[in-house]
């Protein structure tokens, strides 16, 4: 992806590196902490973000080749500018034990099937819906924020064994759940990624 990077984010970035040292982490988590440290100029997210090199490669590869990627809420969807985005919460309804977020996550994975990168900054029901269904993702950024349910939700993706990026604290946000799907998008694509 061709991508111009404006002045005042390259100079962010070179602030962050001079502030915390990220060479450490291999390329896409590196990637992955960085944007979430910049967008949330939070560097507690360094030790505190979960995630497994090995699964990111997966998945940025199925992203760059046209993976769904569905988001729980539209702040989300507006984090994400170079991809089209599936949010089907204007269409969701509550019922008796599901909220509404739950059953947006429920519609899009009815549109989208298997195989999506699923993005949730916003909602731990979103979250916890997504963990009852078999959605068989690419990856998901389990990145909800809250005092109720957000650390929860979060520890239950990891105990899933889907292919995830999460964090063990209660922060999150829609701002840092695009952040890291940004991180998959703008990382270029290894030489191997683009001949295959």
């Amino acid at each position: 992806m061709d991508r111009v990077v404006h002045p005042i984010e390259q100079e962010s970035f070179r602030r962050l590196r001079a502030r915390l040292d990220t060479s450490h982490f291999p390329p896409l988590t590196r990637a992955v902490v960085e944007r979430v440290i910049h967008s949330a100029a939070d560097l507690d997210y360094a030790s505190d973000l979960v995630m497994d090199e090995g699964r990111l490669e997966k998945a940025h590869a199925a992203l760059h080749a046209g993976a769904p990627v569905v988001v729980d809420v539209e702040m989300v969807a507006a984090g994400i500018t170079r991809r089209e985005t599936v949010c089907r919460l204007r269409d969701a309804e509550a019922g008796p034990g599901l909220t509404r977020s739950a059953h947006a996550i429920r519609l899009a994975y009815e549109q989208v099937g298997p195989g999506a990168l699923w993005v949730i900054g916003n909602a731990p029901t979103a979250l916890e819906e997504l963990l009852i269904l078999d959605v068989s993702p690419a990856l998901v950024i389990g990145l909800p924020v809250g005092f109720v349910g957000a650390a929860e939700s979060k520890a239950a993706l990891r105990e899933s064994g889907l292919p995830a990026v999460s964090n063990v604290s209660e922060k999150g946000g829609s701002a840092v759940a695009a952040a890291a799907l940004n991180a998959l998008l703008y990382h270029p694509l290894s030489p191997s990624e683009e001949t295959s």
